[in-house]
């Protein structure tokens, strides 16, 4: 998180070092697009900026800057929601999500992040102008669609048909499109069968293949990884290379969930949302969470209380 969206690694080394702790983020980012993003909420029912929209516009500003360290960034913290979701239902009910998802978007102060990314500008836009949750998503393109993937398919782990189905359904509700929806599907088969004893390795070579295959895995493996995250897969959000990136990484480290996520992080780019796969890919095989991490972070208790539904 403090350092998502550091596409200057020079600049990033700067600032923060090697990032291996859970840590705050700092003013200035100098790296930040706020100054040249905007949003104009039609009427009071599109209204998701609240008291941040006074940073939008300004150079410098970091998209995360009031966030405490362990503390998760919006996307994150709507799959808490999608999970207070899980728990309450029993089951997934898109409808019961969408209500929450309304309600933690246009509440002041709920989630204390600046930066809204534009799937939800653009769900508000529709949802403020008339219409129904349900046919507000739009076409996206993104890796930050997948953030709420891995939520269900731990959820549905012994059932892979009912994890492909409901991520499906969720995916839709903010992101669109055969690109992002084939993302969603190839990663829920990973993570299931992960989940159920196969190899990472394997799972990713066999789930993954139409992204990236096992002689471009092997062949990166062996080079230094700033030199396959820039050079050849670009650090950015899109999907055609944040994706196979993410993939990359969590084959190569498939072992060692804390090199993994270390290695992501001081990559830069959309390290946020890769780390959601290569954490769900390489934590799905075992490898645990250091516990000085666990100790960090602000939701700790709430997914330990979620763990134990489960159980």
């Amino acid at each position: 998180m403090p350092v998502h969206w550091y596409y200057d690694r020079a600049a990033l080394v700067r600032g923060y070092g090697c990032v291996a702790e859970l840590t705050a983020p700092k003013n200035p980012h100098p790296g930040s697009i706020l100054w040249r993003s905007s949003y104009a909420a039609p009427n009071a029912k599109g209204e998701i900026l609240h008291d941040q929209a006074q940073y939008w516009g300004r150079r410098d500003v970091h998209y995360h800057q009031f966030l405490h360290a362990g503390e998760n960034t919006l996307n994150l913290q709507l799959a808490l929601e999608l999970l207070a979701s899980l728990r309450a239902c029993g089951r997934y009910d898109r409808d019961d999500y969408m209500r929450r998802y309304v309600i933690f978007m246009t509440t002041p102060a709920r989630h204390r992040d600046t930066y809204i990314e534009e799937c939800h500008r653009n769900f508000f836009t529709r949802y403020a102008r008339g219409k129904k949750p349900a046919d507000c998503g739009g076409e996206d393109i993104h890796i930050g669609g997948l953030a709420h993937v891995p939520v269900l398919a731990v959820w549905f782990a012994d059932d892979e048909a009912a994890a492909l189905a409901a991520v499906r359904e969720h995916v839709r509700v903010t992101h669109r499109g055969e690109q992002i929806e084939a993302a969603a599907r190839d990663l829920t088969k990973m993570l299931v069968a992960i989940l159920r004893g196969a190899g990472a390795r394997e799972s990713i070579e066999q789930s993954g293949h139409g992204w990236v295959g096992r002689k471009k895995l092997s062949s990166w493996a062996g080079l230094p990884d700033q030199e396959v995250i820039g050079p050849v897969l670009s650090p950015a959000c899109y999907l055609s290379d944040s994706f196979p990136a993410s993939l990359f990484l969590a084959w190569k480290y498939a072992d060692d969930l804390e090199s993994a996520l270390v290695a992501n992080t001081n990559l830069g780019g959309d390290n946020c949302h890769r780390g959601v796969v290569i954490g769900a890919l390489v934590g799905a095989g075992g490898s645990g969470v250091p516990e000085r991490w666990r100790r960090g972070l602000l939701c700790r208790q709430f997914l330990e209380d979620a763990g134990r539904d489960r159980d």
